[in-house]
């Protein structure tokens, strides 16, 4: 039997998840992209982006809203052993292109569980559900200065294809 299992978040696993997101932005900055800037979990400072004062409320509703929302068209799996949550991502289809197409909204994976292959599980996981989903457009964000997820994500077929720009 596998020791880390992935499934589909839950509502009760809301706290945990930020919990995690929380720690590891206040810890690892260079996380943060223009997606948690423009959702309200970060703010934009002379040192850079960091959390907002009230990130883990703006954090909570933007997860409240991709845990089994009724159009279908976003989801977040955990992959979690038997005591322990150890990582999430957070998918969803998004409709204003020519075509619908796939966001890879965050992969993360808490620091004492790395280097064990979860987050290569995780976004195997969230192209599966892409693929079930008859979506093969897919796309994702990453601070600038991630350059471990950056070569993660360039391993596994992404291209950097663009640069985000914010007026401060």
């Amino acid at each position: 039997m596998e020791k880390y299992i992935i499934s589909e978040a839950s509502y009760e696993d809301e706290e945990v998840l930020a919990d995690i997101f929380m720690d590891h932005i206040r810890s690892d900055k260079e996380y943060i992209s223009h997606g948690e800037i423009q959702m309200g979990v970060a703010i934009m400072s002379e040192g850079g982006p960091e959390p907002s004062s009230d990130a883990r409320k703006m954090w909570m509703k933007y997860i409240d809203s991709h845990i089994k929302p009724a159009d279908g068209n976003a989801s977040v799996f955990k992959i979690a052993d038997k005591k322990n949550i150890a990582g999430f991502c957070v998918v969803d289809i998004e409709e204003d292109g020519a075509e619908p197409f796939g966001m890879v909204c965050d992969v993360l994976v808490r620091e004492d569980f790395r280097s064990l292959g979860l987050g290569s599980r995780l976004l195997e996981q969230a192209l599966s559900w892409f693929s079930s989903k008859g979506i093969k457009d897919i796309y994702l964000e990453s601070g600038k200065d991630n350059h471990a997820a950056h070569a993660f994500f360039r391993k596994r077929g992404f291209r950097h294809i663009s640069e985000i720009f914010k007026l401060c």
